[in-house]
C-alpha cells in the first residue's frame, strides 16, 4: 500500500513542504473541540491533527487504513492516555451510528472512489448536534490544471479520484446535501479549505 510505504516519510511533507498549512489548519480544527467531546480522527494518517486535538478532549479514536501509518501517529501521541487506535477504512468504518461528538477527515476526501458517500459514512458515526470537519488541500487550480504537487504525488503512487478548487469544493458539499456548512480557505503553498458542518437532524 502507497501509504504504508510513504508513513516514514510523510512528515517531511506535513511539517517542512507545507508546514505553514498545516500548522495553521492544526489551529483552526482545534477551535472547534472541545473538553466533553468524543472525537474520531479518521484518515490520521501520522496524527497531525491527532496529537493537536487530544489535549483539548475527553477521547480520540485514531483511525487510519494504513497500519504504519497509525504505527506513527501511536508513536507520536504515545504521551496521551485518552487516544483508541483502530485500524478502519472510511469508506466503510464499521462503528455505531451517532458515536462521536466531532467527526476529523483530513485531506482524504480527494483519494476515494465516492467523496459523497464517505461524507454520509462519517456523519452517520456523528451524533445529533456534533460536527463534521473535513480538510482538504485544494489540488486544482483556478483554470482546473492538476497542481505541481499533485503531478508529484501521483507519480510516486498516490491516486487521486477527485481535485477541488475552494469553489467546487463548496458546491461539492451544497450538492450532496450539506446545507449550513462552514468553510475557511488556509492559503499557503498549497492551501486547504477546512469544512465544517453541524447535524442536525435529517438533511
Amino acid at each position: 500500500m502507497f501509504w504504508d510505504i510513504t508513513a516514514g516519510v510523510y512528515d517531511l511533507f506535513a511539517y517542512g513542504l507545507n508546514r505553514k498549512v498545516d500548522m495553521e489548519l492544526r489551529k483552526k480544527v482545534c477551535e472547534f473541540i472541545t473538553e466533553e467531546d468524543t472525537v474520531l480522527d479518521c484518515a490520521c494518517g501520522t496524527g497531525l491533527l491527532t496529537e493537536a486535538v487530544a489535549p483539548l478532549c475527553r477521547k480520540v479514536v485514531a483511525s487510519d487504513l494504513s497500519g504504519k501509518m497509525l504505527e506513527k501517529t501511536k508513536q507520536k501521541c504515545s504521551s496521551f492516555h485518552n487516544i483508541e487506535y483502530v485500524q478502519a477504512d472510511i469508506r466503510d468504518l464499521k462503528m455505531k451510528d451517532e458515536s462521536f461528538d466531532a467527526v476529523i477527515a483530513a485531506n482524504v476526501i480527494h483519494l476515494v472512489e465516492d467523496p459523497a458517500a464517505v461524507l454520509n459514512e462519517l456523519a452517520r458515526v456523528c451524533r445529533k448536534g456534533g460536527k463534521l470537519i473535513v480538510p482538504t488541500y485544494m489540488n486544482r487550480d483556478e483554470k482546473g490544471k492538476n497542481s505541481r504537487f499533485v503531478k508529484m504525488v501521483e507519480k510516486a503512487g498516490a491516486d487521486f479520484k477527485r481535485q477541488f478548487t475552494y469553489e467546487t469544493y463548496r458546491r461539492f458539499w451544497e450538492e450532496n446535501g450539506f446545507k449550513g456548512t462552514e468553510f475557511t480557505l488556509i492559503e499557503g503553498r498549497i492551501p486547504c479549505a477546512v469544512a465544517m458542518w453541524i447535524k442536525e437532524g435529517k438533511r
